[in-house]
């Protein structure tokens, strides 16, 4: 067990999922199914893709191409539950049947195959949306049709709803514009600047707010202009700087000579990384805080890394306590009775995307749990009154609450930091090698609210 949390630690802690431009779409209100299955012998009607022996659900997802290494393992985790569910007799003497096409990271494609998974398929329920193209061009057609929709493998904002009860949109991974609000309240609020963890920030503090003009940047700058005019800061100490490659530069050199206290990196993996490389190259030697999708450590140049400039990223996994342990012994033996080879098993032990299919999945079923147990027809109508009865927990992290409307994902992250060291391989432990590099983000503070951050 001790070599599988070290797995984790090393590659799935911050749980990166999908964080690519695409095109954004906002959400209407929520409307009525325009679909109708079968009236039971009750006259509640269940939704489509419901029999007596079977749930019909599927996801369009990129199984080939770039985004085949995320696709897969994903899909096949999503898979892998509801394998353990049939298994162990269904959900109400109903098993699970899962549909998935290969939309290529494609948004045409992948409207087309969400109206085939609709319409012609006629799945109950759509688990592990997936990516910032589908999941941005289809918004509107969920919400048009009513169908369930629970996990979206994006973050993107056009899924944050503040009160919209009823609403078939059940997003899980942090929205950005969450997940901006909680790295800019962990600048401002949290003591961890510098070597000494105990200095505290003047009240003179300026920011620096780096962001890449994609949907993916302007989605986490939203969330942290909010979070600065919430504590108060004046728009005087905050200075954002939009960037590209070809800009990054210039733009580290104007907050050098602002003298900012910290910079806020909103961006995804690519333009992460060459933006430590600026800094680093210009010596702006202050803290760091990023999205969720940056705790990944083969974005961070260990060669490049100064104490002085220490990485913060959020996470909304926690594998290291009591629950998180048993979370990740669960995930394992659910991967471990899946109908896949053995290298590829233990290769998804610690894999992030693997993890997040699983989660996926699991909060999907949550849902169906709850139908059964309030004795209601399965529909689309039931099963979303049955999400919004309280909050659902997430395996190996905290909670996702859909009460009231809320349609906000994930609100509660934990702050990690990077670090490296030189040591022995712990693959091999009977082997001495003293050079081999051993990268991780590490928890620095607990799962914790906006609220609690801003309460500090």
């Amino acid at each position: 067990m001790k070599k599988l949390l070290l797995l984790f630690s090393l590659v799935a802690f911050g749980l990166v999922l999908v964080g690519c431009n695409g095109t954004t779409t906002a959400a209407p209100t929520t409307q009525a199914p325009t679909t109708q299955a079968p009236t039971t012998e009750e006259g509640e009607q269940t939704s489509q893709g419901v029999t007596d022996t079977t749930i019909k659900v599927g996801n369009t997802a990129a199984v080939t191409g770039y985004f085949a290494a995320v696709g897969v393992p994903f899909n096949d985790a999503i898979k892998a539950v509801f394998k353990e569910v049939n298994d162990a007799g269904g959900i109400d003497g109903r098993t699970i049947q899962f549909l998935s096409y290969d939309d290529q990271f494609n948004a045409e494609l992948g409207v087309t195959y969400t109206e085939t998974l609709v319409e012609q398929d006629e799945v109950f329920a759509l688990v592990g949306h997936f990516g910032t193209p589908t999941v941005g061009a289809t918004l509107n057609y969920i919400q048009q049709k009513g169908i369930p929709m629970v996990y979206a493998a994006t973050g993107i904002n056009s899924l944050y709803f503040q009160e919209s009860v009823g609403n078939p949109v059940m997003a899980v991974q942090p929205i950005y514009i969450t997940d901006g609000r909680i790295m800019t309240a962990r600048a401002v609020k949290e003591a961890l600047y510098g070597v000494n963890e105990d200095q505290n920030i003047a009240a003179d503090a300026k920011y620096g707010v780096l962001y890449t003009n994609d949907d993916v940047g302007n989605s986490i700058k939203a969330g942290v202009e909010i979070e600065f005019a919430e504590l108060g800061i004046p728009t005087s100490r905050i200075y954002y700087i939009p960037v590209s490659e070809l800009t990054i530069d210039t733009a580290v050199q104007l907050l050098k000579s602002y003298a900012v206290s910290s910079v806020i990196l909103a961006m995804n993996q690519g333009p992460f990384a060459w933006t430590l490389t600026s800094m680093y190259n210009q010596e702006l030697n202050v803290p760091v805080f990023t999205s969720y999708v940056n705790a990944d450590v083969t974005a961070v140049d260990h060669t490049q890394y100064n104490p002085l400039r220490p990485i913060y990223t959020n996470a909304w996994v926690d594998v290291f306590s009591t629950e998180g342990q048993a979370g990740v012994a669960a995930y394992i033996a659910t991967i471990q009775q899946a109908d896949l080879d053995e290298a590829t098993k233990t290769a998804y032990f610690g894999n992030s995307f693997a993890i997040a299919g699983y989660i996926a999945a699991k909060v999907f079923v949550e849902g169906l749990l709850r139908v059964e147990a309030n004795g209601d027809v399965l529909n689309w109508e039931n099963y979303i009154a049955a999400m919004e009865e309280g909050p659902i927990d997430i395996p190996m992290g905290g909670t996702v609450d859909f009460s009231g409307g809320k349609r906000w994902g994930i609100a509660s992250m934990s702050l990690l930091k990077y670090t490296y060291g030189l040591g022995d391989n712990p693959a091999t432990p009977d082997v001495v090698e003293d050079d081999f590099l051993t990268e991780a983000f590490i928890k620095v503070r607990e799962i914790e609210t906006i609220e609690e951050i801003e309460a500090k």
